[in-house]
């Protein structure tokens, strides 16, 4: 409730403002308590029907807070429903402190004060201001703006819907914008769960002795026919602040919250682009898809929304003006585009019986009880007169008042000629009447019932009973009722047919199996169980050929790729080809060394032949093939790794003839000086060599033979 006036009150606290009525001691006696020895309350910031807002200073942690206390009354637990208000009250802390998320106001403590009963709640204090205000400033405003700021809304709202709640009072009041202190980035939060419950089989009605809980102006339609929400009513809320951020109008509007409400339950909400032109088509088919009338065709809650929602962005941010698969993608099912989805208000527009209406719509908590006694009395004049039998008309007609004996003739025949045209007046009209209206009974509500017991109650009331469509659901179990035609509450003839449509539960399948596929396989097979495929992910792989999906996040097969939601996104994982490989020439580097690093890269490495060479060190490349380009993973290089120069070793010639010794030395690949040996006689024998016998030498080193 702290969410619309937040700002502007915290700002002319701030300010002094020296108006008597904003003077917080002359306005509130709660300014300046201790509440409960620990919260010193200052400027009242918001005021609602059941609690006022108030800034204040934590004393124990030294912080401003935003604290919540329930009106006098409400918080004794003095009657019954007082009671059931400081119950609501409570579980309001216990169901908004069970949210963690960054858009999400915290909630930090609740208690009662025991000095004089004051229930409190102490939440989070953000300091700007709400979304109205920036509808008020800015819309209508680009569809880019619109969705970015819807984006963080729906990322709260699915963390509550994960979390098995509901919000039920989706508006711009409550959502708060403020600035981050650091950075300056914009931070948007929503606040008061306090209308949230636990969404269980027990606790799916909105109303509570007799207030139906939401602001009459972003309610559902079942909301306000069958009195039962889910988060599907969070998602309708939702497409109706987008449309009202892209317009600027709300899609609906009445004199009263009763003729809006009806509108709501009889009328679709309009494409954007009627009331701006030159929205792009797929905006105007997401605020169809999320408004819908039928809950089963709205996206099953706010997470699959916020999908939807950026698809749509980046369709934005890509420039595209016309997207037919897009739209039809998001267009609800056949039977909403043919009521007129796309083509302004459609569907069934004729007025049902005010007082059935009435009857099956609690009082509008958006308003006072003065204003809803109005309601009441207004709707109740407008109802038409009740009937008179026939015979009760025939007796008017044939005995018309006499008129008084005073009067003349003439003036007698006047008078009796206008009562007879009243009384043909009012023949005709009851005529008309019955025809029109008093022939017809209201269909009686079985929604939430299971089958036999539906079509039991409705034929203890004379109706015939046939089952129509079975839908999935996320909120009704299966085999319960869900809708019937006519709905509860619709005009219906006391012998006529009403169709039911029952509940096949939850709509959940597993990932299919979609390794090698083709990405637009994949896509088709998980449109087959209405799946979404994500942004690809590309990888290398050495065994799946470029183009085709080499796994499934989550993947096939698992635990976590079981059962899942209509709607969910999977990642495919799709296959680049084989990894390229950039070869680098190794020549004249250590073998083993380049080895290793060529088979780290997943290279397979041959020697092919090992040489002697005199230029390349032994141990050394002296050659690689290939020496540079691709290759892929196991793909060979050959090597020719040295031996070191060849060596050989020198003979002993000692007393050789010395042609011999030349000869066996140059066989041996030496070169040979001759020189004569310290006793030289002529030469012909060999007497020793340098280096000598046994000395090994390089091939083609020279050793000098000595002779005598």
């Amino acid at each position: 409730m702290h969410e619309d006036q937040r700002a502007r009150g915290a700002a002319a606290a701030r300010s002094g403002d020296p108006s008597p009525a904003r003077s917080p001691r002359v306005e509130d006696h709660q300014y300046g308590r201790l509440l409960d020895e620990r919260y010193r309350i200052g400027v009242r910031i918001a005021r609602g029907g059941m609690a006022s807002v108030y800034e204040a200073v934590d004393t124990r942690l030294d912080r401003t807070v935003a604290v919540k206390i329930m009106h006098p009354g409400l918080g004794d637990a003095t009657t019954r429903d007082d009671e059931s208000f400081a119950r609501r009250f409570v579980s309001e802390a216990k169901a908004a402190a069970r949210l963690s998320h960054p858009h999400v106001v915290a909630v930090f403590d609740q208690g009662r004060d025991d000095s004089d009963g004051t229930v409190y709640l102490v939440m989070e204090y953000v300091p700007g201001h709400t979304l109205r205000d920036t509808i008020g400033k800015e819309a209508p405003m680009t569809p880019e703006r619109a969705l970015a700021l819807l984006d963080p809304i729906l990322s709260a709202l699915g963390a509550a819907h994960r979390a098995g709640l509901i919000h039920r009072d989706v508006k711009p009041e409550n959502v708060l914008i403020s600035a981050d202190p650091h950075s300056g980035a914009t931070r948007i939060k929503v606040a008061d769960f306090g209308l949230a419950k636990a969404v269980s089989a027990d606790t799916q009605h909105t109303a509570t002795n007799g207030v139906l809980i939401g602001t009459v102006s972003y309610l559902a339609p079942e909301l306000v026919v069958e009195q039962r929400a889910d988060a599907r009513a969070d998602v309708y809320a939702a497409g109706v602040i987008l449309f009202e951020l892209l317009t600027g109008t709300k899609p609906h509007t009445g004199e009263t919250p009763i003729a809006v409400a009806y509108r709501h339950v009889h009328e679709d909400v309009p494409p954007p682009s009627t009331v701006v032109p030159g929205i792009p088509d797929y905006v105007d088919a997401l605020v169809v898809r999320a408004t819908t009338r039928d809950a089963s065709l709205r996206p099953a809650d706010a997470t699959v929304l916020l999908h939807h929602v950026r698809r749509v962005a980046q369709a934005l941010r890509d420039g595209v003006r016309e997207d037919p698969e897009l739209v039809a993608d998001l267009l609800p099912a056949a039977r909403a585009v043919e009521a007129g989805a796309l083509t302004g208000v459609g569907g069934d527009t004729t007025p049902e019986p005010v007082s059935s209406l009435w009857d099956g719509m609690p009082d509008l908590v958006a308003e006072e009880p003065a204003q809803r006694t109005a309601v009441r009395t207004a709707v109740r004049s407008a109802a038409p007169p009740p009937p008179t039998s026939p015979h009760e008309q025939t007796s008017v007609i044939a005995e018309p008042p006499a008129p008084p004996p005073r009067q003349k003739r003439r003036r007698g025949r006047r008078v009796a000629i206008a009562l007879v045209l009243v009384v043909l007046a009012a023949a005709v009209g009851g005529t008309a009447w019955w025809v029109g209206w008093g022939r017809f009974t209201t269909t009686p509500g079985v929604v939430g019932l299971d089958q036999a017991a539906a079509q039991a109650k409705l034929e203890k009331t004379g109706l015939s009973v046939t089952v129509g469509e079975e839908v999935y659901s996320e909120s009704v179990e299966k085999g319960l009722v869900i809708a019937t035609d006519p709905r509860p509450g619709a005009r219906i003839l006391p012998d006529g047919e009403v169709a039911l449509t029952v509940s096949l539960g939850k709509e959940r399948y597993d990932v299919p199996d979609l390794a090698g596929k083709t990405v637009e396989e994949a896509e088709a097979a998980l449109a087959e169980v209405k799946f979404v495929a994500g942004r690809p992910v590309e990888r290398w792989s050495e065994t799946v050929e470029a183009g085709r999906v080499i796994q499934s996040q989550p993947a096939f097969g698992t635990p976590e790729a079981a059962a899942l939601p209509v709607g969910t996104a999977v990642t495919l994982v799709v296959s680049k080809g084989r990894k390229p490989i950039t070869v680098r020439s190794f020549v004249g580097k250590d073998a083993d060394k380049a080895t290793a690093a060529m088979e780290k890269k997943g290279l397979r490495v041959e020697v092919a032949e090992e040489q002697y060479s005199d230029d390349v060190p032994e141990g050394r490349i002296i050659s690689q093939t290939p020496d540079s380009g691709t290759l892929y993973r196991n793909d060979p290089v050959q090597l020719v790794v040295s031996k070191g120069p060849e060596l050989v070793t020198v003979p002993s010639v000692r007393l050789k003839a010395t042609d011999d010794a030349v000869a066996l030395l140059e066989g041996l690949g030496l070169v040979v000086k001759i020189e004569r040996a310290d006793i030289y006689i002529n030469g012909s024998v060999a007497w020793s060599t340098s280096p000598g016998g046994g000395t090994k030498v390089r091939k083609g080193s020279t050793v000098i033979l000595n002779v005598v």
